[in-house]
């Protein structure tokens, strides 16, 4: 019996969505996964043409789409044209089939599927004999259009729920110019976006006969959830970081929030300020550079400075993000210096670093998110320090792919993007960023043919269950990640995320093992672990 694992994803655009769909499809196809998938999303405007579609039935043309924000793609799928936007349910199957030539009872099921999680709301709606999709008395609600290569689907079906579906009006839907637009809030305007996940979910597990099925789910929008946006202030006490009652930071004892664990004994790093410690730190200042180590309060930093290695971090000190874990700065950054990355080169050379880690602020003030500037620095790197391989731990650029392939084009031997925690937490301790933008990004990095080695990490005792990380691990070893982090959170200040709790020694080691079980090559899991830490012997070893 096939396991099923749910994920809803959040906001994805569609060609970031298509590209972790591909991985997860070569996966589940090469029979590297005995579990399938259902990947639930909504998408920004976008407009998808089907391998047997007609380009006539697109009215708009392309200034037009331009200057709406609407972007349009040629897909390999089944059916016609059509149209995905905010407040549509967007659902990606890829399942392997018994037998690939039932592809039409498959989607028969699917239909089955939405009907009945329609009925759920009292929807009363249809499917017909001779089209695919599901049908009300108020017009086509829902769409379907599968793909199956090597006996595994992909793409799927978009079912619609809010009622602002102006982009159908651009289109000839399912090629058929009078057909008739419906959504869940044409009969009901007081369901949510979160209780249809929810009933689409359980519908699609039943009826194609899921007796093991895993959901992990990022966050809901407001909107989502039919609630008013709340006010920054809201958001953190939520989070915990003030108080519920007064709306003031909570004094601390200890350095501890009321409620907060006590630090065990093996949290307790004590300083070593030899002269390794103390060479390094005089270069560093010298050399006018930052390094991740100082601005994030690395607990490592009297270890690893002290072997002669760091992670430098590049444009500055200061953060266009304010993550609810990170201890570094948010604000305005300052201008690029552009001697920088000459000078990180020549640090590298320095201290003699046979492997070098480079990260960065998030810069979002700049058009290409910095792209450029880091690929200068490992070019930098690599002219003066040819026998030096080069780990670059880089921010999302709001998943543009032209910043990506700046990074990729320089071929640094390691590509790291931490997806820092579970899908549930994401959005409140990641800002601006999402756990399918993350996955998505590390594949692109595979599906270009990049040739060094993928990497990500995650940061424990924020809240997270147990289960979950398995799930994540399980996400990252279906797309060929090659190295995994795994590590303690430490609050930095109390106005940072409190810690939930200290994991303990015996459980980093089953994250390690269940982790190597699910394939993934190498996993540094412990109480310190950090992005970088052990980073030469993690690359060493694969």
């Amino acid at each position: 019996m096939r396991a099923l694992n749910i994920r809803w994803l959040g906001n994805l655009p569609y060609a970031e969505a298509l590209t972790l769909q591909k991985g997860l499809h070569n996966s589940v196809s090469d029979g590297n996964n005995e579990e399938d998938y259902l990947l639930l999303l909504e998408h920004n405007n976008v407009i998808t043409l089907g391998r047997s579609g007609d380009k006539d039935n697109l009215i708009a043309n392309k200034e037009k789409l331009d200057n709406l924000g609407i972007e349009y793609f040629e897909t390999d799928r089944g059916g016609d044209i059509t149209f995905h936007g905010k407040g549509q349910l967007i659902g990606y199957p890829i399942i392997r089939l018994s037998d690939p030539k039932k592809v039409i009872p498959f989607v028969r099921t699917i239909e089955k599927s939405i009907i009945n999680a329609l009925a759920a709301f009292n929807i009363d709606s249809y499917s017909k004999e001779e089209d695919t999709g599901v049908w009300t008395s108020k017009g086509k609600i829902a769409s379907i259009g599968i793909k199956v290569s090597k006996w595994t689907t992909y793409h799927g079906f978009s079912l619609n729920i809010f009622e602002d579906l102006n982009g159908f009006d651009l289109i000839n839907p399912c090629g058929n110019s009078d057909e008739k637009i419906a959504s869940v809030h044409s009969f009901n305007r007081e369901v949510s976006f979160k209780e249809i996940v929810d009933e689409v979910s359980k519908e699609f597990s039943k009826n194609f006969n899921y007796e093991i099925v895993n959901s992990q789910l990022s966050q809901f929008t407001p909107t989502q959830l039919k609630k008013e946006k709340k006010y920054e202030i809201d958001e953190m006490v939520d989070r915990g970081v003030f108080n519920k009652n007064k709306n003031v930071i909570p004094v601390t004892i200890k350095g501890l929030l009321p409620g907060e664990p006590k630090r065990p004994e093996w949290m307790k790093v004590k300083a070593n300020l030899g002269s390794e410690y103390i060479e390094l730190k005089n270069l560093i200042n010298e050399k006018k550079l930052n390094t991740v180590c100082e601005e994030a309060s690395c607990p490592n930093i009297y270890e690893c400075w002290s072997m002669g290695t760091a992670t430098f971090m590049i444009m500055g000190d200061t953060c266009t993000r304010a993550c609810g874990f990170c201890d570094v700065n948010t604000g305005k950054p300052s201008d690029l210096d552009e001697l920088e990355p000459l000078r990180v080169a020549e640090s590298v050379k320095t201290m003699k670093l046979t492997h070098a880690v480079v990260t960065s602020v998030n810069r979002d003030d700049l058009e290409d998110g910095g792209s450029e500037f880091f690929a200068k620095t490992i070019q930098e790197i690599k002219l003066m320090n040819p026998s030096t391989s080069v780990e670059v731990l880089i921010p999302d650029f709001k998943g543009d792919r032209r910043a990506i392939d700046n990074i990729i084009n320089e071929a640094p031997e390691v590509l790291n993007h931490n997806l820092e925690t579970v899908p549930r937490l994401q959005r409140e301790i990641r800002t601006a960023a999402s756990y399918g933008r993350s996955l998505s990004l590390l594949q692109y990095a595979k599906e270009v043919n990049f040739s060094g080695k993928t990497k990500t990490g995650l940061i424990v005792g924020m809240g997270e269950e147990f289960d979950e990380v398995i799930a994540v691990l399980k996400d990252v070893s279906q797309i060929d990640i090659d190295i995994v982090t795994i590590g303690q959170y430490l609050r930095p200040t109390s106005k940072h995320r409190p810690i939930h709790r200290y994991v303990t020694q015996d459980e980093f080691d089953e994250y390690k093992l269940i982790g190597e079980k699910f394939g993934i090559p190498h996993i540094e899991s412990g109480p310190l672990v950090r992005s970088s830490y052990h980073a030469k012997d993690s690359f060493a070893s694969v």
